[in-house]
C-alpha cells in the first residue's frame, strides 16, 4: 500500500505542478482588433532635430499622441516645435495623422502621415504672410527601447516639402 500512495501523491503533484507551468505560459491577448475612435491622452514624446532650410537650425519639439481614428493603427498627433540659432526663431504648431504599418508590440514600428501647421517666426507680427499655414508630411519608425519607451526617428516635410526637418527623440509606448 505504501507504492500506491507515493505513486498517488506523485501523480497529483505533477498534474498540480503541470497546470501550474501552464498558467505562467498564459499570454493575454494583444489588442490588435480594436476598431472606432477613442480620444484621450494615450502618450508623449521629445525629440530634437535639425531644420535643413535654415542651414542647420536647431529644432526641439514634443509630441502627444491623443486618439485614435476607426483603428488603432490611424493616430492622431499633434506637436509644438521652436527651432532656434542659425536665424530668426521659429514656432510650428502641427496636427497630424499617422498611419502605422505595424502593432504597437513590434520590435519597429513604421509609419507614415500627413497634417497641417500653423507656423511663424520672430518679427512675425510685421510680415503680413506669417503666420503661415503649412501642409506637411511625416515619415518615420519607433524602434523598441525599453517596457516603456521606444526611439523615434523622423522626416518632417513641412510647407508642401519646401522646408525639411529630422528628428530623433523618445515617446512613450502605448499598453495593451
Amino acid at each position: 500500500m505504501p507504492g500506491i500512495r507515493i505513486t498517488a501523491l506523485a501523480l497529483v503533484t505533477s498534474v498540480f505542478v503541470a497546470q501550474r507551468a501552464a498558467a505562467q505560459q498564459f499570454v493575454p491577448p494583444k489588442n490588435a482588433t480594436h476598431g472606432g475612435t477613442r480620444i484621450g491622452l494615450f502618450g508623449f514624446g521629445v525629440r530634437g532635430g535639425v531644420d535643413f532650410r535654415r542651414s542647420g537650425q536647431l529644432v526641439l519639439g514634443t509630441t502627444l499622441d491623443i486618439g485614435d481614428l476607426f483603428s488603432n493603427r490611424v493616430r492622431l498627433r499633434p506637436s509644438a516645435e521652436v527651432g532656434l540659432f542659425n536665424g530668426p526663431n521659429t514656432y510650428v504648431g502641427n496636427f497630424e495623422v499617422l498611419w502605422r504599418f505595424t502593432a504597437d508590440e513590434e520590435i519597429a514600428t513604421p509609419y507614415i502621415g500627413g497634417g497641417l501647421a500653423v507656423a511663424g517666426r520672430d518679427g512675425c507680427g510685421t510680415d503680413p504672410g506669417c503666420p503661415g499655414l503649412w501642409l506637411n508630411a511625416v515619415f518615420g519608425c519607433e524602434l523598441h527601447y525599453r517596457s516603456t519607451f521606444n526611439w523615434l526617428l523622423e522626416y518632417h516635410g513641412m510647407d508642401a516639402l519646401r522646408r525639411h526637418r529630422l528628428y530623433i527623440g523618445l515617446t512613450t509606448r502605448r499598453g495593451n
